[in-house]
């Protein structure tokens, strides 16, 4: 019997998500920028949480919005190369989370996306990571994510 290796795709749907077409662009950018083996994405907001951390959403509800805006993050990188197998090593994420000017645990909203990145890509989903609190985000969404990955060619 042959051991068939799970790809990042396979992962993802075992834990029960599909990747949705790309976002389109709300403004004059592209979705990524990839230069030599880098690639650079643009923030990824969300669909679904909208408000303030702090105020309007639970610390449980950022997490899960995180996870939503890498979802969000994996579609435009899988549209760009392919197949998500592609990515060598996820390198840094942004994190800027929507929240009052009291709120202080951005980084246990943010381990949301941090979390589904080893669920999919194991040691090489680890990465360098800020978590930064704003006043205020594009459509009021609760968190953007950006992030920078290496591939293979």
């Amino acid at each position: 019997m042959e051991n068939k290796v799970l790809t990042p795709e396979d992962r993802l749907n075992s834990l029960g998500f599909t990747l949705k077409p790309v976002r389109a662009a709300v403004g004059n950018y592209v979705s990524l920028v990839r230069t030599g083996n880098l690639i650079f994405t643009a923030g990824q907001g969300v669909d679904e949480f909208h408000g303030k951390l702090g105020r309007d959403l639970t610390i449980e509800e950022g997490y899960l919005a995180s996870r939503q805006s890498m979802l969000n993050l994996l579609s435009a990188l899988k549209n760009e190369l392919g197949e998500l197998s592609r990515i060598k090593k996820v390198i840094k994420l942004l994190g800027f989370v929507n929240c009052t000017d009291t709120f202080t645990e951005q980084p246990k909203v943010m381990n949301g996306a941090s979390d589904l990145l080893v669920e999919v890509f194991g040691e090489k989903g680890k990465h360098a990571r800020s978590a930064v609190g704003m006043a205020q985000l594009p459509n009021n969404t609760a968190i953007e994510i950006e992030m920078i990955v290496e591939i293979e060619d």
